[in-house]
């Protein structure tokens, strides 16, 4: 899933600067209703990732619009990283909703599998129909796919590529190992698996919580990458924290902290290297940064995982350690870059 969005989103983001907001937001919600359905009706494993695929393609629409149009109709285009903060607050709102759904639904409802996801193809159409009757701005004609290549070489954009690499693959190694860290920490105590759901949860609350709040702070984008550089050291303590560790409640606590301070490094990232560039290349340069961030949250989760097979999730955290010490150091080249620069 995370190769097939990788590779989309290449793809996607000029097609935003190409088509505009509306077409791509309406196929995202489509394509996302119609790959839940799928997956639900199919016994075949092939088709199931076939499922996975296309959930992938409609994700990545839908993330690019969202991530880009978010920044030009909010505080009149002239703060993209509070704008994209409080975009992504609701990214956040989804990570935790959307397991709960699927908990109410299969235990506590005794809803199959099958059903839990038609009515979360269902709940995406009714999205559908907000896309279809709004109204978006126009973005500009003559866009042509070259400027997007050329995009490539821009060292702004190289910079805000590697920070996002480093900052995905933390997001994802933390929502990927937290829970398996918990149970490790919580060892045979009663409820151990069902307490470190919860706790896995509560990252995603502070996440949420963290984008909210820095929304809330004006001007944010002038003063974004020194915003990066603390966090991302405050991200390395608490990541060290949960290394070293014996107890469950101060590992909660890092959990907690790492999820406070993870929340605003991707939208500000994003909202900082917008603000070099006109937003009528808003969709290339996402499609750029965000396409390389997600190589970073396929390969780092997985070797984080490999580690820990001859050790511990604890112990082989330390991979995640030296990930935000490299965001760190590159947080301090995110300045780069002239103002609303027009390739």
């Amino acid at each position: 899933l995370f190769l097939t969005a990788c590779i989309v989103q290449f793809i996607i983001g000029p097609l935003v600067d190409k088509l505009g907001y509306k077409p791509i937001a309406i196929v995202g919600f489509v394509v996302t209703s119609f790959s839940f359905f799928f997956l639900a009706m199919t016994t075949s494993f092939n088709l199931a990732i076939l499922a996975c695929i296309l959930l992938g393609i409609g994700a990545m629409c839908l993330n690019t619009v969202g991530n880009t149009l978010i920044p030009v109709v909010l505080f009149e285009g002239k703060d993209p990283a509070r704008a994209s903060n409080f975009g992504n607050a609701f990214f956040g709102l989804g990570y935790v909703l959307t397991p709960l759904l699927l908990v109410l639904f299969l235990q506590t409802l005794g809803w199959s599998y099958a059903t839990s996801l038609s009515i979360l193809g269902a709940l995406v159409l009714v999205f559908l129909v907000f896309a279809l009757t709004a109204t978006y701005p126009q973005v500009p004609t003559g866009f042509q796919f070259s400027k997007a290549v050329k995009l490539l070489g821009n060292k702004a954009v190289i910079i805000a590529a590697l920070a996002l690499f480093c900052y995905i693959s933390l997001e994802i190694s933390m929502g990927s190992w937290i829970r398996t860290l918990m149970e490790e920490l919580y060892g045979t105590a009663p409820n151990s698996a069902a307490n470190a759901g919860l706790v896995l949860s509560l990252f995603g609350v502070a996440m949420m919580v963290g984008r909210f709040l820095t929304s809330t702070i004006k001007n944010l984008t002038a003063m974004g990458t020194k915003l990066i550089t603390v966090v991302s050291l405050v991200s390395i303590l608490a990541i060290v924290l949960m290394i070293i560790t014996k107890s469950p409640a101060l590992a909660i606590v890092a959990v907690l902290l790492t999820g406070l301070v993870f929340a605003p490094i991707f939208p500000t990232i994003v909202g900082v290297t917008f603000s070099k560039f006109d937003s009528s290349l808003y969709g290339s340069i996402f499609g750029i940064i965000f396409a390389i961030g997600l190589l970073g949250g396929t390969f780092v989760p997985k070797w984080i995982g490999n580690v820990s097979v001859g050790s511990t999730v604890q112990q082989s955290l330390l991979i995640a350690a030296i990930m935000a010490g490299i965001l760190l150091v590159t947080s301090l080249f995110l300045g780069i870059g002239k103002k609303k620069e027009v390739e």
